[in-house]
């Protein structure tokens, strides 16, 4: 995909030393309750096999592990402040150039199909270990978004687990895993990430993870829609990496890959099937207005 250089006026920060960030992180303990209440605002990768994996460990079983109250973000730190040196920051390396490309150009098509209503979240890039507004940020989350300081959180690493793991190579997969992020900031201003965390404290695990994969799947399809609004940008070949991206990081085949059996109810961010139909809808459509997942089967 042939995007435009990022605009320097986009809110960047970087908690490493990489590009001139602003330094600091932190946050090497406590990954699992660190993770945990941000698991239904991640893209949906890496992070759900680690947390399989821990859960069972601790637990002794991977039932009911991704329970409600996932998108809720407990705790009230303060990120790191973003809006540093963003030439500085996104020319730092190939990956952070990628992604500040695909967050400038998502931020422009959204203030455009949300006049008077956008506001411009942050991209915030850590290495391993950060401190995000939600609480830590950790590498084997994978990116997530956080709602309290509406930052969008990427270990560029997590680029290289698309291509070397999960067999999603591609500069529009790894677009893909920007817009799918910026469309929970779009979640945010509309209101339905509210709408769903209030589903989730008041009603069981099952019912809010069910909200969960509805409001993931949404941000599957606003990815799309940012994708078909600025289609004269794609070249052959681009699609199909965003739909094997959407199929590699379905929880069926997650769940499958951490050697536990497929469980539904446990779902948080759909199935393969499910996160391709919706990419697919806002490709096809590009209209947010098509992107309801709340009404009908998923």
């Amino acid at each position: 995909m042939r995007l435009d250089d990022f605009d320097p006026n986009i809110n960047v920060g970087s908690q490493d030393n990489r590009g001139g960030g602003f330094g600091g992180g932190g946050g090497g303990g406590g990954l699992l309750f660190g993770l945990l209440p941000l698991i239904g605002s991640r893209f949906g990768c890496g992070g759900i096999v680690v947390v399989l994996i821990l859960m069972a460990v601790f637990s002794g079983g991977l039932g009911g592990i991704l329970g409600g109250g996932s998108t809720t973000a407990p705790q009230t730190r303060s990120a790191p402040a973003g809006g540093g040196n963003a030439t500085q920051i996104c020319s730092a390396d190939p990956a952070r150039r990628a992604a500040c490309n695909a967050f400038s150009s998502a931020e422009h098509t959204w203030e455009k199909l949300m006049p008077g209503r956008f506001q411009a979240p942050s991209l915030q890039f850590f290495d391993q270990n950060g401190q995000s507004g939600c609480g830590a940020a950790q590498a084997a989350m994978g990116p997530f978004y956080c709602p309290t300081d509406q930052g969008i959180y990427l270990d560029t690493s997590f680029f290289n687990e698309l291509t070397n793991r999960f067999h999603a190579a591609g500069d529009f997969a790894q677009y893909y895993v920007v817009a799918h992020e910026f469309g929970h900031h779009i979640q945010r201003l509309t209101g339905d990430s509210e709408r769903v965390q209030q589903i989730q404290r008041s009603s069981g695990r099952t019912e809010g993870n069910a909200a969960s994969v509805r409001l993931e799947l949404q941000a599957d399809c606003y990815a799309g829609v940012w994708a078909a609004q600025n289609r004269d940008r794609l070249e052959p070949g681009d699609i199909e990496e965003g739909m094997r991206a959407a199929q590699a990081i379905g929880d069926d085949t997650l769940q499958r890959e951490a050697g536990g059996n497929v469980n539904q109810e446990s779902f948080t961010h759909g199935s393969s099937a499910q996160r391709m139909k919706w990419l697919k809808v806002g490709l096809d459509s590009g209209d947010p207005a098509k992107c309801d997942t709340f009404s009908g089967t998923p």
